[in-house]
């Protein structure tokens, strides 16, 4: 069997061409220096260095197997520095899931950044909804996500990294998009809306249900995206409400509109803590993850994650 010593001891001798001088560079005597060597000739079993007493050569053979012998103690040496920048998180991977509208509010912006601040970590992408999200973290095949809340799981961990207003979107030449200010919610009274789907698409669900409280919409149809929502609105199926963000979908035939405080719940003034986010921006998106992840990249990169003004 092959040992480091006996690599070490035999690159060396092929570099001094000396055994004198190697035992020195090795700060050991020449007697283990050269059973060293004998025993890797014995291992390999071929012939490495021809020596005598006036000269040490080394052969075809050990003219190959030196190329060889100084990559595995290149290997060797840089194997323990990436092991460390691996524990304390400055190379590594973090698997990241993501929503399409995510994409467009958050996803470029942390990229940009890990591009800048950690470029040794890998960042490998996945596309899902919040719901699949939660489940590729809690099975280990994501280690952060960028979702939509609630998450009613003790092993998740979350913080909002991004908040924006509510808007609706119309189709052009609707009579919403002629009114020259923000829309109420007594605007939709009788109104076909496309609202979303209160299991899977539970967050805009609710931020939709709670900005029409005391308006009588019609509910068209439920979708489980923000994309599917917008090109419904564009075949002219209805109004929907969609986030901010939802403007760079550059989807042709609909018009965005402004809501009164910015799409927040009407019966709590938009006060935090009570589902109406922040006055003016309800719309919030978390950044979630395992509190027992081993993953320390994701540490790293929550670390760089934006703290959204209160």
């Amino acid at each position: 069997m092959l040992t480091l010593d006996q690599i070490r001891a035999f690159v060396a001798v092929a570099e001094e061409l000396h055994f004198g001088r190697a035992a020195d560079r090795l700060r050991m005597t020449q007697p283990p220096l050269s059973r060293h060597i004998q025993k890797l000739e014995r291992t390999i079993g071929v012939t490495l260095l021809e020596r005598d007493n006036r000269r040490v050569v080394l052969t075809d053979a050990g003219r190959g197997f030196l190329e060889d012998a100084r990559r595995m103690l290149t290997l060797v040496d840089t194997a323990g520095d990436r092991a460390r920048r691996i524990a304390k998180g400055a190379t590594g991977t973090v698997r990241l899931g993501f929503t399409a509208v995510s994409a467009i509010s958050m996803l470029g912006v942390l990229l940009r950044r890990l591009a800048e601040e950690l470029p040794e970590i890998d960042v490998i992408l996945h596309e899902r909804v919040t719901a699949g999200q939660v489940d590729g973290i809690l099975r280990g095949e994501l280690d952060m996500g960028l979702a939509r809340p609630p998450f009613d799981i003790a092993a998740l961990r979350s913080r909002v990294v991004f908040r924006e207003p509510l808007c609706a979107v119309v189709p052009v030449g609707h009579p919403l998009a002629a009114l020259d200010r923000p829309l109420a919610p007594d605007d939709f009274d009788g109104l076909p809306v496309i609202s979303y789907n209160p299991v899977q698409s539970r967050y805009f669900h609710e931020l939709t249900v709670r900005f029409l409280t005391n308006a009588h919409p019609r509910i068209e149809q439920q979708v489980h995206q923000i994309l599917t929502a917008a090109l419904l609105v564009a075949a002219g199926r209805g109004v929907a409400l969609v986030p901010a963000s939802a403007r760079s979908l550059g989807i042709e035939g609909i018009v965005f509109c402004d809501l009164v405080r910015g799409g927040g719940d009407p019966l709590d003034g938009g006060a935090p803590g009570k589902g109406g986010g922040i006055a003016g921006e309800p719309v919030e998106l978390h950044v979630i993850w395992n509190h027992g992840s081993t993953n320390p990249a994701l540490w790293r990169v929550l670390e760089l994650l934006p703290e959204p003004q209160a």
